[in-house]
């Protein structure tokens, strides 16, 4: 066997590994897509029972507040319609965030290219996060909604400590929570204790697999590039 035919069996046998190689990545970028699929879809039954029960209290509260500012303004207390109203206008908020994120949920195809869908998975992400922020604020106000104008008249000094005290832990918690609610306390303990394995799990499950895949195809090129220098 001469030096031009040992060349050409080893360019061969090169080729041949070349296309092994890419098809074996080919099939690993179809099943790392399909799995980040699939963990992308398996959130939608937690969004449509957000949006369920969610517009059911905002159309509950609405009913309510409606009917208060209509025909029992002047005797309603009005500690319990500020409060109430806040919870309901926080809650609408979060509904939109909750459509949005659904409708983006559903806009996800498995044919996709891979940078289209980590741009969805990045959105769903953020939206996450303020979803959750906004949620939280709504902490102080359910410390105030039962509060009337008898508390200011006959309530002594230790009374107000008690209850001032439970209102401003409540604030500063909801304040605390809306500044540190961010990606880059993704794991810390509390961060996990809030969020759901239904709400986050898989979004951080699918952006791995995709970034797996941009791995696996950044690896082949630079085989590929080597192989053929």
């Amino acid at each position: 066997m001469n030096e031009l035919e040992v060349k050409k069996l080893w360019q061969e046998t090169n080729d041949k590994l070349d296309k092994t190689l890419a098809r074996h990545q080919l099939n690993t970028k179809e099943l790392f897509q399909l799995k980040s699929f699939h963990f992308i879809s398996s959130m939608k039954p937690t969004k449509f029972f957000a949006l369920f029960t969610g517009f059911l209290w905002v159309g509950l509260g609405v009913f309510i507040l409606g009917n208060m500012f209509i025909y029992t303004l002047p005797e309603t207390n009005k500690f319990f319609l500020f409060s109430a109203s806040i919870q309901v206008f926080l809650t609408a908020l979060a509904l939109i965030i909750y459509l949005y994120q659904l409708i983006t949920i559903y806009q996800v195809d498995i044919s996709d290219p891979i940078l289209k869908t980590q741009k969805r998975i990045a959105s769903l992400k953020t939206s996450t996060l303020w979803v959750t922020r906004i949620l939280f604020l709504q902490l102080p106000v359910w410390t105030t909604f039962w509060w009337n104008t008898k508390m200011f008249q006959e309530w002594n000094t230790f009374q107000w400590v008690i209850t001032g005290s439970i209102t401003f832990a409540f604030t500063f918690l909801a304040v605390w929570l809306f500044i540190n609610i961010k990606i880059d306390n993704k794991d810390k303990k509390w961060f996990k204790l809030i969020f759901t394995e239904k709400e986050w799990t898989p979004l951080m499950k699918a952006k791995n697999l995709l970034d797996q895949i941009e791995s696996y195809h950044d690896e082949g090129k630079e085989n590929f590039n080597q192989s053929h220098q």
